[in-house]
């Protein structure tokens, strides 16, 4: 079967290549793809920029779901032909305490796919039972591809930050993961949504304003602490939500949060900060790291899909076939497409 893979250490070594077909052990079960999503960090490891732990070669994707084809022996409660969409954390240990305490995406021997274990750009994939999820009727998989985004957004928002009614909640970063933390801000009843964007965020700040934005700011032009500051009562933003990674985004939080307000960091980046935390004593604020998602997560999320209220078809900018992956990256990494979504043929 083909597979697009990341075979070596160096910029741009990926291709599609032929690889064994996987098989369904005792205890997991085997799905074809259906859908599988483009994220940021698979375009860092095309350009060997990602600041994680990764294995070569790998087989790319970690946002995917599909149907069942095979179930193992020792697997109960799932059947062949059933649609799942499937959670990152290919492995866990099982046994720690973040695997006991229903944490078990903090397991610090979990592997995920498309990192560490081979990933779902590809036709088939094994699985563990545990991280599957039955797709609602009328979610797509062209959407259901787009749960682990979402869940990212909404384990940020929702479960380790909290946001409140009537809050201003600014967003840095108009990629997949800002787009998807706009609309729970909106959903979780937000006041005020801003989203910050770069000269490459011109196309996704439109999506971004007709997802319910009510600013869209390019911070190479405009002040967004002007504008921030000149809203409500001239505080700053109850809620900075950085989905960039760099580490100038980190300052501008720290300058845009309001005194006793909460910064919430989802982006990666390897870059040193290169400025104090100062501003984050003065202002008593919480600055709140968010990774990944759980179970829980992941159920709330395909039932915001099924009753509508997660708005996905404007961020999909293409469907594209699994041989057609470098044309699906580029248009991601140049800011045409919100999203690219991968299908094994077309």
């Amino acid at each position: 079967m083909k597979a697009v893979v990341k075979y070596g250490r160096q910029p741009g070594q990926v291709a599609v290549q032929d690889v064994a077909e996987p098989t369904a052990g005792p205890d997991q079960v085997l799905v074809e793809m259906g859908a599988v999503g483009v994220c940021g960090s698979d375009i860092h490891l095309w350009h060997e920029n990602q600041s994680w732990e990764i294995k070569t070669p790998v087989i790319l994707g970690h946002e995917w779901c599909g149907t069942i084809v095979d179930v193992g022996a020792n697997v109960a409660g799932f059947t062949a032909g059933e649609r799942v969409a499937v959670e990152t954390a290919a492995y866990v240990c099982g046994r720690c305490t973040y695997c006991l305490s229903g944490n078990y995406h903090m397991c610090p021997h979990r592997k995920g796919y498309g990192n560490l274990i081979d990933g779902a750009m590809t036709r088939y994939v094994a699985a563990r039972p545990q991280i599957l999820h039955r797709i609602p009727a009328g979610v797509s998989f062209t959407h259901a591809a787009l749960t682990e985004p979402a869940c990212v957004a909404t384990q940020a928002l929702t479960v380790n930050a909290r946001v409140k009614p009537g809050d201003t909640v600014v967003i840095q970063g108009a990629g997949t993961i800002g787009i998807m933390a706009l609309q729970v801000a909106r959903i979780s009843g937000a006041g005020t949504l801003i989203v910050l964007g770069t000269d490459l965020d011109d196309r996704r700040l439109e999506v971004a304003q007709e997802l319910g934005a009510d600013y869209v700011i390019n911070v190479q032009r405009d002040d967004a602490g002007k504008l921030v500051r000149s809203l409500g009562d001239g505080f700053g933003a109850d809620m900075v939500v950085d989905c960039t990674g760099v580490s100038v985004a980190l300052k501008q939080a720290l300058d845009l949060v309001r005194p006793l307000g909460t910064v919430v960091k989802i982006g990666w980046g390897p870059q040193p900060l290169n400025f104090n935390l100062d501003p984050l004593v003065g202002k008593a604020a919480t600055l709140q790291g968010s990774f990944s998602h759980t179970y829980a997560t992941w159920e709330r999320v395909l039932q915001l899909m099924a009753t509508g209220q997660l708005n996905l078809d404007p961020m999909i900018g293409g469907v594209y076939p699994l041989d057609e992956w470098e044309p699906a990256f580029h248009a991601m990494h140049v800011g045409e497409n919100v999203k690219s979504v991968l299908v094994y043929e077309q």
